[in-house]
């Protein structure tokens, strides 16, 4: 992959093999990264920058983000930029870590009556964006995130993940 060097690591949970992420990872990033550079003009560097995508489970997030946010629960994805980073600006060599749980990436795919790899692909794609400077902690940047989100899982063949709904 041209814009990024992607790293995967299977920690803990009943994931695919390592094969079938990177292969998954490697199209949602790449096409995310691609509608990144074209439609909002983001800068890469010259060498593909590096991310890590570690799939784990529900009690390995829940310490990460007991840790690091200070929340002592399970989440779907957290994202750590290895670098502070605002939209649009350019990366350095690494980009940073994503971290998704399987237990609850299953359970909300099911309370939203959606496939599992449809719901994985749109917390790749909302981590993936985290990495690049983007965030929710307003309405304003909620809407520009999930914008985001949407046209790019529009161009994986996916469907609008926040319709019907105020942003987050």
């Amino acid at each position: 992959m041209a814009e990024l060097d992607i790293q995967i690591s299977v920690e803990e949970g009943d994931w695919p093999s390592e094969e079938q992420l990177q292969a998954l990872a490697e199209r949602v990033l790449g096409t995310a990264a691609a509608y990144l550079k074209k439609q909002e003009k983001q800068p890469f560097p010259k060498i593909a920058p590096e991310l890590s995508l570690v799939f784990t489970d529900d009690a390995s997030i829940r310490q990460i983000n007991a840790e690091w946010r200070s929340q002592d629960k399970a989440t779907n994805v957290l994202s750590f930029p290895a670098f502070p980073l605002q939209p649009g600006g350019k990366p350095g060599p690494m980009l940073g870590d994503i971290i998704i749980a399987r237990e609850t990436v299953e359970r909300e795919a099911t309370d939203l009556e959606k496939s599992f790899d449809d719901h994985l692909t749109h917390l790749m794609v909302h981590g993936f964006l985290h990495l690049f400077g983007y965030d929710h902690m307003n309405n304003g940047e909620a809407e520009r995130m999930e914008g985001l989100e949407t046209r790019i899982l529009a161009e994986l063949g996916l469907s609008d993940p926040y319709a019907g709904q105020d942003p987050i």
